[in-house]
Formats: structure tokens, sequence, C-alpha cells
């Protein structure tokens, strides 16, 4: 008997879709037969802002993309035009740049999985990894001042080295966040209600993740062995000694298991970090203006969302000409319209809330 269908918005303005996406679906019943996703509800025009400012004006803004990796998204920018301009970072500022980014890597994923866990009707639990990112927040705080949009990274290196007081405090961080991250594993891992709502919901092949685009956890979730800290190494991760964390089913619970395994990688990485940072300068003898040789270039990074992208074009003067962003989430969202389809709408819920995308870098 044919029945007929409705047409239900999630968002533009919904908790349960991460901010201000708007997803259009259309149900037969309960489940999803149709979907159509609109962005565009938080353009933040950064990309064109950036032709109007010199390149180190340009830093602070690259803080507003991703919001919850801002360090991530500072060293990505800087590394671009330091590729353009053939700098050569010092070693400590090198150091540096991947303590901090791995612990930005692990305060986003903190707020992914808090909030993931939160979505599914679980309120009580997204305060416990948030514990973790504000100890984190506090870290980078001591280093920089802010506690979001931090505009640290620089040009040739780092603003300021790290003070006295970040070691002792990194340490203790060090020290007690294996024992948490093994708490949070039993908090959820076989809560049976999280099971029946991730297991076989919003499966990935390889092959589908892949021909979409997605990158970061949600490709690796879907058991894709690609992370450009292995297979294209930038700055200086060749040196250290970590894992892939990769998923089976690419489901809603492998989204969650390869970030909370991957916070323990970064764990890893920050250790060794920490042991073998050498003496130095942290900033590199870099012109008062910078004025990159006319040209372009293209450099990647792995952030915690996923692969972000810089383009730059060069045409001599203090600003750039064009500024473009290739964005994690913008990407991963891609596939949205196509795996809704099939499941009820809590379901929907569940899967948009495992990709862990950030609006703010949707549209840039």
């Amino acid at each position: 008997m044919k029945t007929e269908t409705i047409t239900l918005n999630l968002g533009p303005q919904h908790p349960s879709t991460h901010g201000v996406l708007h997803v259009v679906i259309e149900l037969d019943g309960e489940t999803c037969v149709g979907s159509k996703t609109n962005i565009g509800y938080l353009h933040r025009g950064i990309e064109k802002l950036a032709e109007g400012k010199t390149y180190t004006q340009v830093i602070p803004y690259t803080d507003r993309l991703d919001y919850l990796a801002g360090i991530s998204n500072n060293l990505t920018y800087v590394q671009t035009v330091e590729k353009l301009m053939g700098i050569e970072v010092p070693e400590r500022a090198e150091y540096i740049r991947v303590i901090l980014a791995e612990l930005m890597r692990i305060a986003s994923h903190m707020v992914g999985i808090g909030i993931y866990i939160m979505d599914l009707g679980a309120v009580t639990a997204v305060f416990y990894p948030f514990i973790q990112r504000e100890k984190v927040l506090d870290l980078l705080s001591l280093v920089t001042g802010a506690r979001m949009t931090f505009n640290y990274m620089r040009i040739g290196g780092v603003a300021q080295d790290l003070p006295e007081e970040f070691f002792p405090a990194l340490e203790e961080f060090l020290a007690q966040f294996p024992k948490a991250i093994e708490e949070y594993h039993t908090l959820i891992d076989e809560n049976e209600i999280f099971l029946a709502r991730t297991k076989n919901i919003g499966v990935i092949s390889a092959e589908k993740a892949m021909s979409y685009g997605l990158t970061g956890p949600n490709l690796r979730a879907s058991g894709v062995n690609y992370d450009l800290r292995k297979v294209r190494p930038y700055s200086i991760y060749d040196r250290f000694d970590f894992d892939v964390p990769l998923g089976t089913n690419g489901d809603c619970f492998d989204r969650y298991l390869v970030r909370i395994q991957e916070v323990m990688e970064s764990y890893k990485i920050i250790k060794q970090a920490y042991k073998e940072i050498p003496e130095g300068p942290v900033m590199a003898k870099v012109p008062r203006v910078i004025k990159p040789p006319v040209g372009d270039v293209y450099h990647q990074t792995e952030n915690p969302k996923g692969i972000l992208g810089c383009y730059v074009v060069s045409d001599g003067s203090d600003k750039p000409y064009r500024v473009h962003f290739r964005r994690p989430s913008f990407n991963n969202i891609s596939i949205y319209d196509e795996i809704f389809i099939g499941h009820k709408v809590a379901d929907i819920v569940a899967i948009l809330a495992s990709f862990d995308i950030v609006l703010g870098e949707i549209d840039a």
C-alpha cells in the first residue's frame, strides 16, 4: 500500500544538526527516503577577507575555521606560506608546534566524543571528556593567553617560547590522562544503549568513503589507512612512533572508537616530543614585512576533523592575491544525503553527530 511521505526540517536552528546545518529529509513514516543538505547559514567570508590583510594578519582568521582546533588551523596556513617562501623553521619551534597541535587534537576529540554521547541522550556523560578538554585548554592558555582563538603560530616559528610553568603542568596532565581515557572506555564501549544506537548505523564502505573524499577519523573508521602524518609527513612527524587506529565496519561506533583511540596516539607523540625537545630559537630570521615571491603553493595537514588544505597565490605584494582552504567538514558532509536513506530519524541524529563537524569551516 502506497503512503504519502512527509517533509521534515532538521535545522537550521536545531541542536540535532550541530549548529546551523539545514537538512531537509523526506519521510515515509519514520524512515528516510530522501534528503537534501543545505549549507550557507554560517558564511564567514574568511577567504575573501584574507585578500585585504597582510600575510601575518591572516593568521587570527584561521582560528575561526574549525574553532575547536585553532592551533591546527594556524599551523596549516603558516606552513603554506613558509613553503612558498622557502623558510626553514628552527628545531625547537617544530617541536613546540607538534606538542601543541597534538594537544589541540586531544581537546577537539574530547568535544567530539562528549557532544556525540550527549546527542544520543546521555547528557551526564558529556562532562567526563570535557574534564580533559579543560585541562588541555589550561595548558594552551599558559602558552598563548587564550582558550579558543589562539593566534600563536607565526610564519617562521611561533609567537613566543614555552613558559617555564608549562612543563610541570604538561607532566601532570600526561600522568593522569591514560587512566581517564580508560575510564571513558569503561563507561561507553559496552553500554548497551550506546551500542544499539551506533552499531551498524550509518555504515560507510572504504570505497564509498574514498569516492566522497572523506578524510580524518571518518575515513579511517571505514578501514582506510590514510593519515598524512604517516603517509606524507610534514613538520617533524616522521621522527615519532605512533599508530593509526582503524575501524572495521565504518559505522557510527567505529567513528567514535577511532577518535578515542587517536587521543592515546597523540599522547604518545606528545611524550616523545616533550622528551626530545631541543634548546634554541623559536623563530627563523624572516623579513619584517612578509612578501613571498610571485607564485602559488598548496599544503595540507592532518587536522582533528580530517585533511585541512591551504592554497595561497602570491602576486609579490604583502597581501595574498588568493587564499583558499580545503575544509575537511565540507567534504565529509557530502555523503550525508546518501547514507541517511533507509534510516530512522533518531539514527540520522546519531549519524550527524558521529561525523564531528564544525559549521565554521564548512562555508569559509
